[in-house]
């Protein structure tokens, strides 16, 4: 009887644990656009900072984040389980800023001159160079920029994970929410710690001659990979966020159904176009919007 029962609780600890894993494959697969703007957006808050300081930057963002998710994941399984009608609200939430993040990006070059970046860029030259300003401040503020921003893509990481996982039993929500968190926080900010220290690894290949060859690689290639992340990042943005607002407005979703169920063996590709269209289209729609409300209030 007892090894009956035994066996019988670790055939229920299979189940959940094969639950938790298809469930955080999916939500990993939601989530991809806001990894990808993720990576480029704490790449780039560590800009400015000094070579040294730079993994000592990303390891203090990347506690900031664990304590992000770890106030996010206890509030997504409250919603869960006294509000779970907000999980579609909040999604559709979530797919629509994933969009306005996007357009705004495209919409960059319109919005501000190339002058205005390059006196923004001089500006922060120049205050590194200045030995009245206190560095010490300087990153410290980068830090909680970098973790403010951190908390809204961790909430839409979050809340598409919720959105995957809803419906299963709270202990596997519990799981999958803390797994994802976890894996996505080591990931990033993993990926982070490599891309900052591309070039200074291969500038020292270069001066120190031990693969000289492949460190002048590393130094042509760490501000492509940068330029590349910025783009898959955006596009990935417009993907997913359009797709969870098609799937989250029935009308849109019957429209789109049948034109790619016609393109036959293209259907997947017409699916994920349409989506990345209603993106762009959502993303130019909030971005006039909050426009428009900056500009009504002066």
């Amino acid at each position: 009887m007892a090894a009956a029962s035994l066996l019988a609780l670790l055939d229920d600890i299979a189940t959940v644990l094969d639950d938790v894993a298809v469930l955080t494959k999916v939500a990993a697969k939601k989530t991809a656009g806001v990894l990808g703007d993720d990576l480029a957006l704490n790449a780039q808050q560590v800009t400015g900072v000094t070579a040294d300081r730079e993994l000592p930057v990303v390891w203090a963002v990347a506690k900031g984040s664990l304590l992000n998710k770890a106030i996010l994941v206890p509030v997504a399984l409250l919603i869960s389980v006294f509000a779970p009608w907000l999980i579609t609200p909040l999604l559709m939430v979530g797919g629509a800023f994933l969009c306005f993040e996007g357009f705004e990006k495209l919409a960059h070059r319109w919005l501000h001159s190339a002058e205005e970046d390059e006196s923004h860029h001089a500006e922060l030259t120049a205050a590194l160079v200045d030995p009245a300003v206190d560095l010490v401040a300087f990153e410290r503020e980068r830090i909680r920029g970098a973790i403010r921003t951190d908390f809204i893509l961790s909430a839409e990481i979050i809340a598409i994970t919720l959105g995957a996982a809803a419906g299963a039993p709270l202990m596997t929500q519990a799981l999958v929410l803390s797994g994802v968190s976890v894996a996505m926080t080591v990931g990033v900010y993993g990926l982070v710690a490599g891309i900052v220290k591309m070039d200074d690894a291969g500038a020292w290949m270069v001066r120190t001659g031990r693969g000289a060859a492949f460190g002048e690689l590393l130094l042509r290639a760490a501000p492509l990979l940068m330029k590349l992340l910025a783009v898959v990042g955006t596009a990935a943005m417009f993907l997913v966020g359009g797709g969870i607002l098609v799937h989250g407005v029935p009308a849109l979703h019957h429209l789109i159904e049948p034109v790619a169920a016609a393109a036959g063996a293209l259907a997947p590709l017409v699916s994920v176009l349409a989506d990345g269209l209603v993106g762009i289209v959502a993303g130019a729609l909030v971005l006039a919007g909050v426009m428009l409300v900056k500009r009504l209030r002066g």
